[in-house]
């Protein structure tokens, strides 16, 4: 028991990083069940990537001006997630903004190219992310973008316990869970707490409102979602990870010296 749970947090390290651990599905007998007990992990996976693109922003602000720092840290955090959600916003905003049917969301979706909806949207969601790190005063910065990281990652959990993937289609959705239940919904949100409790100790206020705002706005993205599609995908899924950082960043932001 205690050999899976390590595989499944290696698995869920290698699933939303691009670092080559050993173990985890990278195993000779690995199968696919290993992607479901990873997700509970995410949202302390999410801690430890907020981490180091905070730590990077942090130091490089030694170095230059606020906004070559934070461009410099969201680079490092590109290298280390391969752009992962980043490539589930340009998906997204593709697909919703040019599919008019169910049919074409859904093969717009699975299409590689980046469109003008997918080009102009990420562009926005990175610029807005990239704003919102600059507003934070240095004393904030880490412990901000770390709980930024781990909100992100646990609405994953959320829209995963709320919604099921789209029927009859393959895809990173249907790998990862069919469906969780809520007792992994809330073993995700006590992993989540520590990443949390941060930045809430210094802005309880501001903390609890993002965390409010970013559950109802995942609910508000199901909602949309199933009524487009009928059900989630793994671009849904990770634009929806994207969206809730910069809900919490947002709510943050608005609150920090004021």
């Amino acid at each position: 028991m205690i050999r899976r749970q390590i595989n499944a947090v290696i698995t869920a390290v290698q699933f939303l990083t691009r670092l080559p651990l050993p173990g985890g599905m990278n195993r000779p007998d690995a199968d696919l069940t290993l992607l479901r007990s990873a997700v509970i992990f995410f949202p302390l996976v999410g801690g430890l990537i907020g981490l180091v693109t905070g730590s990077v922003v942090w130091a490089a602000l030694h170095v230059w001006r606020p906004f070559v720092a934070v461009t410099v840290g969201l680079i490092a955090e590109a290298l280390l997630t391969g752009g992962f959600h980043e490539d589930a916003v340009a998906d997204c905003c593709d697909a919703f903004g040019g599919g008019w049917t169910r049919d074409d969301v859904l093969r717009i979706m699975k299409d590689s190219r980046v469109g003008s909806f997918g080009a102009l949207g990420l562009m926005l969601a990175v610029l807005l992310r990239g704003g919102c790190l600059l507003a934070l005063p240095a004393d904030h910065l880490i412990p901000a973008v770390v709980a930024s990281a781990v909100v992100g990652r646990w609405a994953i959990l959320l829209l995963m316990a709320v919604s099921q993937p789209v029927p009859h289609r393959d895809g990173l959705a249907k790998d990862v869970a069919q469906r969780i239940g809520w007792p992994e919904l809330v073993v995700g949100t006590l992993l989540a707490l520590p990443g949390i409790v941060v930045i809430g100790w210094a802005e309880p206020v501001p903390t609890g409102l993002g965390v409010t705002a970013v559950a109802v706005v995942a609910l508000i993205w199901t909602g949309y979602v199933l009524g487009r599609i009928g059900g989630m995908t793994g671009d849904c899924l990770g634009c929806g990870c994207y969206l809730g950082q910069c809900v919490f960043l947002l709510a943050i932001t608005a609150g920090v010296g004021q």
